[in-house]
């Protein structure tokens, strides 16, 4: 074991350093965990007070801070975006604009005409996506049978049949059941308003349009299918005695008990907020008053998700799409680590203590298709039993094997390690919450254009599952598969792609550390082709940055202004990769040191978290803090192993 080389200015890195983990020290709440916001786009505030209108619970002084809240969000065209500095978003500008419509906001006003332009400019309330048009028909401004149709008889197929529930990725599955629900009964609440300022042709709505010859097979058998199950349900709708109205009773009751089951303890439907408000609709629709227990319970653990701020123009009002105390807490346990703190060190020990609490002991749907493993690790949010985060078990046991060690927070490991084992894909790879979730077709559904609906392996995943095992030192099969999957899936480039993270320097800042530590050899082959990539996207002022409009223009990779984030995990793979004293690493370090502000921390708008590639994206406030504390403890302190 080597020193890790000087840097250039080392004294000016360390003061750097020091501001920050005593920044990140101070952030650390009384109970141990780390909790940073979880910003994402204005559609959640949007949906938010569209649900409140939907379940009759609605307020004016919600209305006006949430309102307050998305006007400040609008950019000077009119628009608003998916993410910060992104292209306009006519789904994400239409919802802005609904929801300012039942503020109060009157079409004729200035930033309205500006919003209605960009909708119509992108093709109207009919270009925009099914999650969007299905909010319509919630309130009869669309027409249900201009959806794509969500049978509830879908629960009836069983995990062996192709596109049952299980074929979808969690976050899907659970928004897919309330959905079915919903659109079978097809309930209609009033908005006071109509919206054909917003239609491209206000004298008619856009039917489903069959698949063209450029589609696949798969594409139009499905188109063809969603055709013949619209014509069911009008005949339906119009015949009191047609056949099968007992089995859809029955789909409805099972796919109700099946929402019902997966409620977590804090009021939540999978810790994230499309499950939880479709799941609210779709049982209240069903007949369960807001005073039910389920409904009570789910209304009460929302508010904790939800963030209000004085600001110049008075109270703001917005909503977390999730919450990652558990992926915050990981993370600043390493990073602290990684800074110098000792295993014992006060704060790292309150954290880990938390953090074993946190363990998930129970089954969840993981389990259908690995019913032999032992349940074990643990989630990305406060209350999420019911699916175990493998990313987040990995980092968890990282971050505890560097506290001191304790009967319990070993077995914790062991236990969410066995899991993490059991959880590999046949492929070699890990997803982030399944296994062998993988069935592409889900993709040819008419429904499915709102991002991500099956969970595959990734580069991230793999790589820190990768990065865990070998810091243990273990040996074996199952890091070998993890080594190669990763290894098979390199870009032409040298990078990885990133699935959770932007995006192909997330990916390659995970991946090098873990095939280093792997033993793969850092002067050749794979290592050197990933640092000849991030060398060459380095920025002129020394950080790195990636714009998220890589994850559909290839153009973009590696490409955008630099961030605390990025540049960070650029220098965690250089340092992996013994390139800790060269130019770029120094270059990088000096951006930190040059960009840190007086409180220790690092501005940064920009959103460099990933929910659903291309759709969904997140900026996460912890990142920009606990991402350069482990790269400056590393080039710093660190040695190259």
């Amino acid at each position: 074991m080597r020193q890790a080389p000087e840097l250039a200015d080392s004294a000016a890195a360390q003061a750097c350093l020091d501001a920050a983990v005593q920044h990140l020290l101070g952030l650390q709440h009384d109970g141990g965990w780390w909790q940073g916001e979880l910003e994402t786009n204005v559609t959640m505030d949007a949906e938010d007070l569209l649900m409140r209108q939907f379940l009759g619970v609605r307020t004016a002084e919600q209305t006006a801070q949430s309102a307050r809240w998305i006007r400040s969000q609008q950019r000077a065209d009119g628009s608003w975006a998916n993410f910060y500095g992104g292209p306009p978003d006519p789904s994400t500008t239409a919802e802005a604009y609904v929801a300012l419509r039942l503020a109060g906001d009157a079409p004729e006003e200035p930033h309205m005409r500006r919003a209605r332009a960009v909708v119509l400019e992108h093709g109207g309330l009919e270009q925009t996506r099914v999650f969007t048009r299905i909010w319509l028909a919630l309130f009869g401004v669309w027409s249900w049978d201009e959806v794509p149709a969500l049978p509830p008889e879908l629960i009836f197929l069983p995990p062996q049949f192709p596109l049952n529930l299980y074929d979808f990725a969690c976050w899907a599955r659970q928004t897919i059941a309330p959905l079915t629900v919903l659109a079978a009964l097809r309930p209609r609440a009033e908005l006071g308003f109509g919206l054909d300022e917003l239609r491209a042709d206000p004298a008619r709505e856009r039917a489903p349009e069959p698949a063209g010859p450029a589609a696949s097979p798969a594409a139009r058998a499905f188109g063809l299918l969603d055709t013949v199950l619209h014509r069911y349900e009008t005949t339906r709708q119009r015949h009191e005695n047609f056949p099968g109205r007992g089995m859809r009773a029955t789909a409805l009751r099972r796919t109700v008990e099946w929402i019902v089951e997966r409620q977590e303890a804090d009021g939540s439907w999978g810790g994230i907020q499309p499950p939880w408000v479709y799941s609210l609709m779709a049982l209240h629709a069903f007949g369960y008053a807001l005073d039910h227990p389920v409904l009570a319970k789910g209304l009460a653990g929302w508010e904790r998700f939800t963030i209000t701020e004085e600001t110049e123009a008075g109270m703001v009002r917005r909503i977390e799409a999730c919450q990652s105390p558990v992926w915050d807490t990981a993370l600043a346990l390493t990073a602290l680590a990684d800074a110098g703190l000792p295993p014992g060190h006060p704060s790292l020990e309150r954290a880990a203590d938390w953090i074993c609490a946190e363990e998930i002991r129970v089954r969840g749907d993981w389990s259908l298709r690995r019913p032999d493993v032992p349940p074990g690790g643990w989630a990305f949010e406060f209350d999420n039993d019911g699916y175990p985060d493998i990313d987040d078990a990995a980092e968890v046991i990282m971050g505890l094997d560097c506290t001191q060690p304790t009967p319990e927070r070993g077995s914790a490991a062991s236990r969410g390690r066995d899991w993490i084992l059991g959880m590999q894909s046949r492929d070699g790879g890990w997803a982030a919450f399944d296994a062998d979730n993988t069935r592409e077709l889900a993709y040819q559904l008419p429904f499915c254009d709102f991002g991500a609906v099956i969970d595959p392996p990734s580069a991230d995943v793999t790589a820190h599952v990768v990065e865990m095992l070998a810091r243990r030192g273990e040996e074996g099969p199952a890091l070998e598969r993890g080594v190669r999957w990763l290894l098979d899936h390199q870009e032409a480039d040298g990078s990885w792609f990133g699935r959770w993270g932007a995006n192909y320097v997330y990916g390659t800042g995970a991946v090098v550390p873990a095939l280093t530590l792997a033993g793969l050899p850092r002067d050749r082959g794979p290592v050197r082709r990933a640092v000849q990539w991030l060398c060459a996207q380095q920025n002129d002022d020394g950080g790195w940055g990636e714009d998220l409009r890589s994850y559909e223009d290839a153009g973009w990779a590696g490409r955008g202004e630099s961030t605390a984030s990025q540049t960070a995990w650029a220098l965690l793979a250089l340092h992996a990769a013994d390139e800790a004293d060269g130019d770029a690493a120094r270059r990088g370090v000096d951006w930190l040191v040059g960009h840190q502000r007086p409180d220790g921390g690092w501005d940064e708008p920009q959103f460099t978290g990933t929910g659903f590639p291309g759709d969904f994206y997140i900026n996460y406030h912890l990142y920009r803090l606990v991402f350069p504390v482990s790269a400056l403890g590393r080039c710093l302190r660190r040695s190259a192993r």
